[in-house]
């Protein structure tokens, strides 16, 4: 079978969740090997590839990957693609996985899809377009398919295997160190799990009212250990920090389980949460139409609904 070149997502030695559905989604296409780009690729790390099935992992440890964002890792790709003509390489639609996906696909010439939901064994993508209006199935023509991939669209599987490493030395180019990182301030991580990995988001909306309702929601969402997400009326309003926006110009989220709470479904709040397998509403509006995507849906003052539910998730626990 052909190898399919995945980007592994980490931060250090953490691997993030959306690396091991790429690694489940390339063994249906072939067999995966795994670029670690940067430092953290211990015994534990490579332990877990394996176990998803990454066979080989390739490591790019160097000051030039650490000190010098996004632009080497797109040069190693692109190097990558020309040596192993790997059948795809997949990448975490990520902020930099995005820009590295965009990258490589011009250095290398080759055609590139990105936010794909679900990818077939042939290389066809399926993605959710137009504010979630449309479903689209696309596949590069030209070149290896360079396919970025939304985190929790793709239901990670073990496959264990034995994964051995091997160092590479790629040599970047001067253009590549045009910028370079001069401080690194360490994010403080809450109990909450991340936002675009989350199994479970409860967001807030306009319907809050001001930056104290985000009390409930968050209760709400600590009683089901969930992330907390937020709209952007909510966020432009300051009610809660832009980081955690879910929308077309925020995060996009795919978690099994999505609960909206006064949020009215502007277009640009749907795109970020559509592909939600599971989404419950709580919006004293009937008429809102947030509720043409519900599952279930609640017609009610949410700082009534919500605290009764949290309360009654209490007392199943």
């Amino acid at each position: 079978m052909s190898d399919v070149l995945v980007l592994a997502e980490h931060h250090e030695s953490e691997i993030r969740k959306v690396t091991f559905e790429l690694i489940t989604a390339a063994r249906a296409m072939g067999t995966p090997v795994v670029l670690w780009l940067g430092t953290g690729c211990n015994d534990a790390a490579v332990a877990a590839l394996g176990s998803f099935g990454a066979a080989k992992i390739l490591v790019a440890d160097s000051a030039d990957v650490s000190d010098h964002p996004v632009v080497p890792g797109a040069e190693i790709v692109a190097s990558l693609i020309e040596s192993m003509q790997p059948a795809a390489v997949l990448v975490a639609s990520s902020a930099d996985g995005k820009e590295i996906a965009a990258r490589s696909a011009i250095k290398s010439g080759c055609g590139i899809i990105t936010d794909a939901v679900e990818i077939a064994s042939d290389g066809t993508a399926t993605q959710s377009v137009f504010g979630g209006s449309t479903v689209v199935h696309s596949r590069v023509t030209h070149g290896t398919p360079i396919i970025t991939v939304r985190p929790n669209s793709i239901t990670a599987s073990e496959s264990a295997v034995t994964a051995v490493t091997e160092n590479i030395a790629i040599g970047i180019s001067d253009s590549a160190k045009l910028v370079s990182v001069t401080n690194r301030n360490v994010v403080e991580k809450g109990a909450r799990p991340e936002l675009a990995e989350a199994d479970v988001v409860v967001s807030g909306g306009r319907g809050v009212g001001g930056a104290e309702g985000f009390g409930v929601i968050e209760a709400l969402a600590d009683s089901l250990n969930a992330a907390v997400g937020a709209s952007r009326a909510a966020t432009d309003a300051g009610w809660y920090p832009h980081q955690f926006q879910v929308g077309q110009t925020g995060k996009t989220v795919s978690p099994s389980l999505y609960i909206a709470n006064g949020i009215s479904g502007a277009i640009q709040h749907r795109a970020g949460m559509q592909t939600s397998k599971v989404v419950i509403v709580v919006n004293k509006d009937s008429e809102a139409p947030i509720f043409e995507l519900a599952d279930f849906g609640v017609v009610g003052d949410l700082f009534t609904v919500v605290p009764q539910l949290t309360e009654e998730i209490a007392k199943r626990k």
